[in-house]
């Protein structure tokens, strides 16, 4: 099977079961909310949430990240014994660090609580580090199931990794149903535990099919250990900074007017669904076959695979970028009028969508190209391009909120992302030799092409009838059946200006009917 069609099939999977992830995890926010409503108990259960989890996912996203080109490594130059062995070795050494980390944060908790919610007294602020404690497992929990993932998708195998969310929100979903009554709050959170230890036990039976078995080995000097801790700590920086950025923009936006945060809060929300659902994926599928083909010094095949990568990002970002200006405020009234969120809320919000949408497909490039760092061992690259998008994006805070308030707060954020995309494509130029993005542009002109003319009838369809729509659930068939139209118009226009990977997926997808 070509590298395109292998691709393109692994990406289908990964997209669908993140779709049902996504799914999933609303009807889990919704349960969540309909069982424990919206006071301090809920306020404090999310503060001890993310005290357990963020800096372990900042970890574990690390290891993932680190771990796929090593186990590309090993395997082509070790065997894969030799592989299965790192493997062990790493689970081993993270659970030991993990236990210590726990007990230590066992005995900080009230600290942590205290510095991360000031406000919290009394039976609040007990309740707040009984929960911590409680949490505390998963910190090793989401690090083993990172190694795993690693493990798999450089392998090849992508299922798996891809259903961890699904299993995730499934057993929150039980709990919320059928047990919440009884075990209140402290057992949500003990559901998360296991929700956690579920990513596990998912990918065990893949592991196993792909030659994994547990030995007991512990190995501090191995090298190959040693090169994970140097290339995850520039990773844990880089997240750590895009984390800071997001708090630099809600303090800014606090000093705006009401509703500003939450504006800027649910307009992220739904770009990121879109940027994990499709660049997130794409470069999920990619990432381990880039580290193959560097593995294994094969660098024409791995240009091949970085122009087929970044070909795949334009061709699914541009649409949906146009598609997310266009249609805004129907999108944002769609998912999140209701209840105290009126008409100025769909306002606020869908203008931060629409400034948040122009710096879409940079955001999702640099995702691709940061993966094409960290296959050939660099990721100071992606790090220090990542401290500069933090310096850009406060500069232009600071000149955009006063004109725009929170819109410009958007706006900059979508400036440093194309800004900082470019530095990073200018920067593979000399890292990988003869790659060149201009063997792209005609895929990005055509793309862009096609995207436009499929914006400007989706924009007539919808604005014409839809003063003609009586009732929410008329208005919401309408944009799904417009959109469903501009998606048949977009494929359509691709294939006639000939973009060879929309072609490809075509046919397949007529060939099985």
């Amino acid at each position: 099977m070509s590298v395109v069609k292998k691709a393109a099939k692994s990406a289908a999977v990964i997209m669908i079961l993140t779709l049902v992830s996504k799914v999933l995890g609303f009807l889990r926010d919704m349960l969540t909310a309909s069982k424990f409503g919206s006071g301090w108990e809920t306020d404090t259960y999310f503060v001890a949430l993310t005290a357990s989890m963020m800096i372990t996912e900042i970890v574990g996203r690390a290891i993932n990240t680190t771990v796929i080109p090593i186990f590309s490594e090993i395997e082509v130059k070790k065997g894969k014994k030799e592989k299965i062995k790192f493997t062990n070795n790493l689970i081993n050494i993270l659970f030991i660090l993990s236990l210590l980390a726990m007990i230590i944060a066992w005995f900080l908790s009230p600290l942590i609580i205290k510095l991360m919610a000031q406000g919290f007294h009394g039976e609040q602020f007990n309740l707040a580090v009984r929960l911590n404690r409680i949490g505390l497992p998963i910190m090793a929990l989401l690090s083993i199931a990172s190694v795993f993932s690693g493990f798999l998708e450089s392998s090849q195998s992508f299922s798996a990794p891809a259903s961890r969310g699904v299993f995730l929100n499934f057993i929150y979903i039980i709990f919320l149903i059928f047990f919440s009554q009884r075990y209140k709050i402290e057992g949500l959170m003990a559901a998360g535990t296991l929700a956690a230890f579920s990513e596990i036990l998912i990918q065990i039976p893949a592991s196993k099919k792909a030659g994994y078995k547990y030995v007991l080995c512990f190995d501090l000097k191995d090298k190959y250990i040693r090169g994970v801790l140097s290339l995850t700590v520039p990773v844990i920086i880089g997240s750590a900074v895009n984390s800071i950025n997001t708090i630099i923009d809600r303090t800014i936006a606090s000093r705006l007017a009401d509703g500003s945060i939450s504006s800027l809060n649910y307009a992220s929300k739904i770009q990121g669904f879109i940027l994990n659902i499709f660049a997130v994926t794409v470069t999920t599928v990619i990432f381990p076959m880039l580290s193959n083909k560097k593995s294994n010094d094969d660098m024409d095949s791995l240009k091949e695979v970085i122009e087929y990568g970044i070909n795949l990002i334009i061709i699914l970002i541009l649409p949906a970028s146009i598609g997310l200006i266009i249609f805004a405020e129907p999108i944002v009234g769609t998912f999140f009028k209701r209840g105290a969120f009126d008409n100025i809320a769909v306002h606020m919000t869908s203008q931060a969508l629409a400034f948040y949408s122009l710096g879409l497909l940079g955001a999702s490039l640099t995702t691709m190209i940061s993966s094409i760092y960290y296959s050939i061992h660099d990721t100071k690259t992606p790090m220090i391009n990542g401290i500069f998008a933090v310096c850009l994006n406060i500069a232009l805070n600071l000149i955009l909120v006063k004109f725009m308030a929170h819109r410009g707060l958007a706006l900059a954020t979508s400036i440093s992302d194309i800004f900082v995309c470019i530095l990073l494509i200018k920067g593979i130029g000399k890292k990988i030799h003869n790659f060149s993005i201009k063997n792209n542009m005609p895929c990005f002109l055509k793309s862009l092409i096609s995207s436009a003319l499929m914006g400007i009838l989706v924009y007539i369809i919808y604005y014409s009838t839809i003063g003609l729509m009586k009732g929410k659930l008329m208005e919401l068939l309408l944009l799904v059946l417009t959109a469903f139209v501009g998606i048949i118009v977009y494929i359509i226009l691709c294939c006639k200006l000939n973009i060879k990977e929309v072609k490809i997926i075509a046919e397949k997808v007529k060939n099985r009917k």
